[in-house]
């Protein structure tokens, strides 16, 4: 009796093997480099590329968003520490998470991803270079582990939905990644449709990239990310035709000539990097009256001297993550507001925003995104 009893226990365990066999399909994706790479889905075990991925993953996997990541880099507490808070606080294992440094400042390990076993490594287009320089790619595919990148910086408005529609396959979550791409294509259309019908005059933005992050100014934005982004809330990057590709810099004299009728600061609390900085703290539950009176502050620099968008108080900050995960259509809206009050009125980006965390997200909403010198705005 006990023979059959292993015998048939053996057997249901073998059925078991096959069934989760059945369940994993290979298949062929192709990232937004347009590299095919074939993968088990749906992934169970994922190396996040950049610690602040976690911002789509958690849009995707609401309910349990660490339930597939096995290793991340160690960049969100630094450059995100409310929201690494938020998420420590209600998911206390991811203080267990292996971390790893990045690829582009050569401290990624690539024994320690072997040794994690992942199913797929998930890589921001920005570290494209120095992966294949490094000969990652070849070194992951020899033990079977797939990367796969992704785009929510370098291109955003060009790649956000198809890396969307890319990780919702991966994750076997395409129709949760397809309500979110509706909904934010109809919060973009928001504004985009009330711009095409009323054509207002479009003011000159001057959008200033970590304003105070140092002591040089000034970093800006090509067209593309939140240059591009000013465009579509009815704007003119200013610095469009100065820089070419989507990051550069702009000198002050070049902010004086052009005297931009608006003026927008990516901030955030980064005070894992620069302690004490000049820096905006703009972000998850941040203090909105400090992060003002610092905005303040930098408009005080040589750069903004006699600059009609100072003179006007149309001064701003926003929430400088919005470059880098696919929520920039609540900075659009909010940028709407600033450029075209009398169009946007009704027009409500924290509604937008705590919508998105009501229905996509593990967090509760927090206020605390953006901040303006403009009181009415």
């Amino acid at each position: 009796m006990k023979f059959f009893n292993k015998v048939a226990a053996a057997a249901a365990g073998f059925c078991l093997f096959i069934s989760s066999i059945a369940l994993a399909d290979t298949i062929k994706v192709t990232d937004v480099t347009g590299r095919e790479v074939e993968v088990n889905v749906p992934v169970e075990h994922v190396i996040l590329g950049e610690g602040r991925q976690i911002y789509f993953v958690g849009a995707l996997d609401k309910d349990e968003p660490f339930k597939r990541v096995v290793g991340w880099r160690d960049d969100l507490a630094k450059a995100d520490p409310e929201t690494y808070a938020a998420y420590l606080a209600k998911y206390p294992d991811i203080a267990k998470l292996p971390t790893f440094g990045g690829m582009k400042d050569g401290t990624f390990d690539i024994e320690q991803a072997v040794a994690l076993k992942p199913d797929v490594m998930l890589m921001n287009i920005d570290a494209k270079t120095a992966t294949e320089e490094a000969g990652y790619i070849e070194k992951l595919e020899k033990v079977g582990i797939p990367l796969v990148y992704v785009d929510f910086r370098e291109k955003p408005m060009e790649n956000t939905e198809p890396s969307m529609r890319l990780i919702g396959k991966l994750f076997g979550k395409e129709e949760k990644a397809e309500e979110f791409i509706k909904f934010r294509a109809d919060s973009i259309a928001k504004v985009t449709d009330t711009l095409a019908k009323a054509n207002p005059k479009k003011p000159l933005v001057f959008m200033e990239r970590a304003g105070g992050y140092s002591d040089d100014c000034c970093m800006s934005f090509g067209n593309e990310n939140f240059g591009r982004m000013v465009e579509f809330a009815g704007g003119v990057n200013m610095a469009k035709d100065i820089i070419p590709g989507t990051f550069g810099t702009v000198n002050p004299e070049q902010v004086i000539a052009s005297n931009p009728d608006q003026i927008i600061i990516t901030g955030g609390n980064w005070e894992g990097y620069v302690p004490g900085g000049a820096w905006v703290g703009v972000g998850y539950g941040a203090d909105e009256k400090e992060a003002q009176r610092k905005l303040e502050g930098l408009t005080e620099r040589p750069a903004f001297t006699g600059v009609k968008a100072v003179k006007d108080g149309n001064v701003h900050a926003v929430w400088h993550q919005f470059y880098n995960n696919p929520y920039q259509f609540v900075a659009i809206q909010q940028m709407a507001k600033w450029l075209h009050p009398d169009l946007f009125g009704d027009l409500d980006p924290e509604a937008t925003f705590k919508e998105l965390h009501e229905r996509f997200l593990p967090l509760p909403y927090k206020s605390g995104y953006f901040v303006s010198l403009n009181a009415s705005r």
